[in-house]
């Protein structure tokens, strides 16, 4: 995780930011990431990036790589606003001594944004469309030596894959359909048993449900419906809600603010 000591919404590069324009508060945004990491810091061990000044994005750390054992896959930003932080990440990941994998030249990757693991089923989903570009799936194959499927986002609201999926225990999945185009939803539905399927609507969506931390049987998230909450509780999941809304306004939540080392 990165402290938000120099977060803001200093420019425009996805809906969630229209409007927002340094309008976020820095003290309610610390007081909230603060509580997630305090709840996160109660079932995991929880290492620091240090923020930097001119890199109010840098707190979504999700976005900083792909990391498999002591492998990193490092991010390529889309976005010239965020490209600077490729070299902070880089630097971050070399003092701890992770092997580095740069990306193809020319090819665009947003990390753990657009790379999910499943646990259950011992691959990647891997989402492009806004962000990642299409042929990651196959790269990621290539370079980390393991399964990935891809799913073609639709929604620019919904712009990284960890905006509208989540993997979760027992082979679980939550997502909203809405996100992806009809033959990634078919991909989905025959990968994933119908009863292991937790489809969430626009209104919980929106929330950025999905966009959660999965530790163990908990599922920390922003927000959700009693309706949602109940559905993860039928599945032996207990939802934890922690409020991440000065972040909700740069378009990240919880899983935009956690990188899974």
């Amino acid at each position: 995780m990165c402290p938000p000591e120099f977060f803001g919404v200093a420019y425009v590069i996805n809906p969630w930011m229209e409007g927002h324009f340094a309008r976020t508060d820095a003290e309610n945004a610390l007081r909230q990431w603060t509580q997630l990491k305090e709840t996160i810091g109660r079932h995991a061990l929880v290492s620091l990036l240090p923020a930097h000044e001119g890199l109010p994005d840098l707190v979504f750390t999700a976005n900083a790589g792909l990391v498999k054992g002591r492998k990193v896959l490092l991010s390529r930003f889309r976005s010239p606003e965020r490209r600077d932080e490729e070299k902070v990440d880089r630097q971050w990941f070399e003092k701890n001594g992770f092997q580095i994998i740069d990306p193809p030249s020319g090819a665009f990757f947003e990390g753990a944004g657009d790379a999910l693991y499943d646990q259950a089923r011992d691959l990647y989903w891997v989402g492009h469309g806004f962000r990642s570009d299409r042929d990651f799936a196959p790269l990621l194959q290539a370079l980390l030596v393991t399964r990935a499927v891809e799913l073609t986002l639709v929604d620019p609201r919904f712009y990284h894959l960890d905006t509208c999926l989540c993997p979760l225990p027992d082979g679980f999945v939550m997502y909203f359909p809405g996100a992806f185009d009809a033959p990634s939803r078919e991909t989905i539905e025959k990968l994933v048993p119908e009863h292991l399927r937790i489809e969430v609507d626009e209104r919980d969506a929106v929330k950025f449900c999905c966009n959660a931390v999965s530790l163990h049987s908990r599922v920390i998230m922003n927000d959700a419906s009693d309706a949602l909450q109940g559905r993860l509780r039928q599945a032996n999941l207990t939802p934890v809600l922690t409020p991440l809304s000065e972040f909700l306004k740069a378009g990240g939540a919880a899983k935009c603010l956690t990188l899974d080392l």
